[in-house]
């Protein structure tokens, strides 16, 4: 066994308190779900609980990932921003659809997000930058900022549990609605 692998295994995991969740009150939209475990998140003092981890495929299909701030969650998807000209930005033009994956470690939670992405309207992508520092928009050329959203079709949260008996609820888009189905856990 190699050392690195060694001290890799003896690392603790799961070593956050998770709250209480009530699987049996499962709102119908995962955005009210996800707004109440980020404000959870935030009042656990998980730092920068919007940030996430954005993945894209590159023009050979290869995934590419980073993090970044989530702008808002709403009905039309999961917002985010950045230049169309960056490496993220060509991607979404060649292969619009992404992930997005949340981890809060000291509340032992997770969230992924998948789906399709389209870009914002100008007002909103306007609206988006002229909200960023005046040191921030300055490096932005003309026309090159875009704002976009992930228009998920999957939505899963995971809660750790201390036994490995997580507990995952996964929604999935059903035309309009969704639909929702726990996995795991101590039922």
């Amino acid at each position: 066994m190699s050392a690195l692998r060694e001290w890799l295994r003896s690392q603790p995991s799961l070593t956050g308190t998770p709250p209480v969740f009530d699987t049996d009150r499962l709102p119908a939209s995962p955005m009210t779900l996800f707004e109440e475990w980020i404000h959870q998140a935030a009042a656990a003092g998980v730092a920068e609980p919007h940030s996430a981890t954005l993945a894209t495929v590159d023009a050979d299909g290869i995934p590419d990932a980073r993090t970044l701030i989530v702008k808002d969650v709403e009905d039309r998807g999961w917002a985010f921003a950045s230049t169309r000209s960056s490496a993220k930005g060509g991607q979404l033009a060649a292969q619009p659809a992404a992930a997005l994956a949340f981890w809060w470690q000291p509340v032992m939670r997770a969230v992924r997000v998948r789906g399709s992405v389209c870009e914002a309207s100008a007002d909103d992508t306007a609206a988006d930058l002229a909200a960023r520092s005046e040191a921030a928009r300055r490096d932005v050329a003309e026309g090159d900022w875009a704002l976009w959203r992930i228009e998920a079709t999957r939505v899963e949260f995971w809660q750790g549990s201390l036994d490995r008996r997580h507990t995952r609820v996964v929604y999935e888009r059903d035309g309009t609605t969704w639909r929702h189905t726990l996995l795991g856990g101590a039922a």
